[in-house]
Order: structure tokens, then sequence, then C-alpha cells
């Protein structure tokens, strides 16, 4: 949230309460000059497949549609407008919301997106990829998806690293995450806890190998993250206190920590996967988000290519 002052927030027209919207603004309040955008991507299906019309009468009928979408949208930012803040609106025409989202955050140079989120129950996950899964990989900006609840000054910010990893990408990526945390616990008078999991003992190991012992195993893998976790919180000056490793796969322990620590928000990092790497390895950030009770905020690795072209996204 520090520098974001170009926020491009996803409006959803199903639902009556635009939480996306609430939290916007409270990230705007904490910038000068910031400017909000509030994008609503429409389709109706049945417009394209009229026979009855002529192109022209279709393009009408979409541009009356739209027209009706942005007086809307102009009326709930009345308030706010009101109180002098920059808002704008947009309203697409397009099949592919998160499509539209990349396109106009590459066109807009937008600093940050905010987005509602709900839960996605399995099947629909594993048959439909969710606007959220694809701006999670693919969005060049950050992502801030959000959920029931208010933000208060106060409380705790949760930053989720990986320090284990050797990758170069991954280590840039910790130290993003880390100075992100910062950034936002300064300005929202929160706590910063650095946070890292380990995976526990492999069960197949305990079981072909009766003179293992997995309590030694766990114990020396627990010193070593601890050890890694506590030099890195070392360079940014972070006390021992406010660190946390935690044993277990990522997406079964942070949202327990973030419940035990009562987190507004948790910061994460996703590296982008796409094709079959996403299809075969999947992203803690996607694992994470459905169990997680409080916001998240995704942030990219520094050299990541959005694999969306940029087009226009005026009707």
């Amino acid at each position: 949230m520090v520098n974001y002052r170009k926020i491009l927030v996803v409006i959803n027209p199903e639902q009556e309460r635009q939480i996306a919207l609430e939290r916007a603004v409270k990230v705007a309040e904490l910038e000068t000059d910031a400017v909000l955008t509030l994008l609503l991507t429409i389709y109706d299906f049945s417009y394209e497949m009229t026979a009855m019309l002529s192109s022209d009468e279709r393009d009408e009928m979409r541009a009356g549609v739209i027209s009706q979408r942005r007086e809307w949208l102009d009326e709930i930012l009345t308030p706010y407008r009101a109180r002098g803040m920059q808002c704008e609106v947009k309203v697409v025409w397009h099949s592919r919301p998160f499509e539209s989202v990349i396109q106009e955050v590459i066109n807009g140079k937008h600093d940050l997106v905010v987005k509602a989120t709900h839960h996605h129950n399995f099947l629909q996950t594993f048959i439909f990829t969710p606007t959220d899964w694809h701006l999670l990989r693919k969005c060049p900006c950050p992502v801030l998806l959000v959920k029931e609840g208010h933000w208060q000054r106060g409380g705790n910010i949760i930053a989720a690293i990986n320090c284990s990893s050797d990758d170069k990408e991954q280590q840039g990526l910790n130290d993003r995450i880390t100075e992100e945390g910062m950034g936002v616990a300064d300005l929202l008078g929160a706590s910063l806890y650095l946070v890292n999991t380990f995976p526990g003992t492999p069960v197949n190991v305990a079981i072909e190998l009766p003179e293992f012992d997995p309590h030694a195993y766990n114990e020396a893998i627990r010193k070593h993250h601890e050890s890694l976790l506590l030099s890195h919180a070392e360079r940014y000056q972070i006390n021992p206190l406010w660190t946390r490793v935690a044993e277990g796969l990522p997406e079964e322990v942070l949202p327990d920590l973030a419940d035990e620590l009562k987190a507004s928000l948790m910061i994460m990092g996703s590296v982008g996967r796409t094709g079959l790497s996403a299809a075969l390895l999947g992203n803690t950030a996607e694992q994470v988000i459905d169990r997680l009770p409080c916001d998240i905020l995704i942030l990219k690795p520094a050299d990541y290519q959005c694999p969306v072209e940029a087009k226009s996204t005026e009707p």
C-alpha cells in the first residue's frame, strides 16, 4: 500500500455492499493525491446472438447498458467525491473479466488492484479457474483481495515468506514482501509478524526406516528454518518476538496463524505460474485464499512479465 496512488477497484454488480471500494478508500486515505478508478466489466451473450438486430443496433444497446451502469457507479461515488476524493469510472464490455482488469492495469499504469473475493468450492475451482486465480497468476501489479470485515488502526499484519529457498527470484520476493509489510504496518500503526512454514517428516521415510527419529528430524528442520528467519528479520531490524516458524503445509498453517494472531491482512508472493506448471504445481496463494479469514495482498517478483497483451478497454 506504500506509494499506491493509482488504485483500480473491481466492482461486483451482484453485491449491494462494495467491500472492495470500502477497502480501496481506506488505502487512498493513507496516500496523498490518490486516484480511485472503479472498473465494472459487463457482458451479455444474448446481445451477441440476437439475429434480428443489426450490428449498429447491437452496439447501441450495449452503449445503453454501459451508460446506465456508469450512472449507477457515479451515484455510488457521490459521497466520496463530496469528501474531495479523486474518483473515476470505467465500464467495459468484455467476455473475460480478468483480461479487462489486466488490460486496464497496463493501459492505466495502476499501482494496485482491489477486488472482493468469495469462497470457491472444490468443483468450481477444478472446472473453472476463477477470476481471482487469473489475477493472482497474471496481474502485473499487486492485488489486494478483500473479505468481510473492517480495517482498524493497530492489530496485526502477517508477511508470509519462504526463507529456505535458494532461488534468487524467491529471495527477492521475500525482501519485497517484508518491505511492503513494514510500510503497511507503519501506515496502519499495526504490528508486523514475519512467518515461515516448513514441511513435517515425510510419512514414507518414518515407515521405511525404523531407526529414523522423526522428532529429532523435525527439531533439526525447525531450528534450521528459525535460523534462516531470524537472519532475515535481523537484516530489517525486526525483533525475534515478531517472528513465527510453523510446521506444516502453508495452505494449512497460514490460515490458522492468521486466525490465532487475529490478523487483518496477510502479505504473500506469487511467482505467477501459468499453463501446465500451474496445473501441476499450483500456487501457494491460490491454495491459501479460500481458508484465510483476513484480506490478502499478493505481490509478484520485480521482473515479472505479464502474459496478457495490452489492449484498449474502451467500448
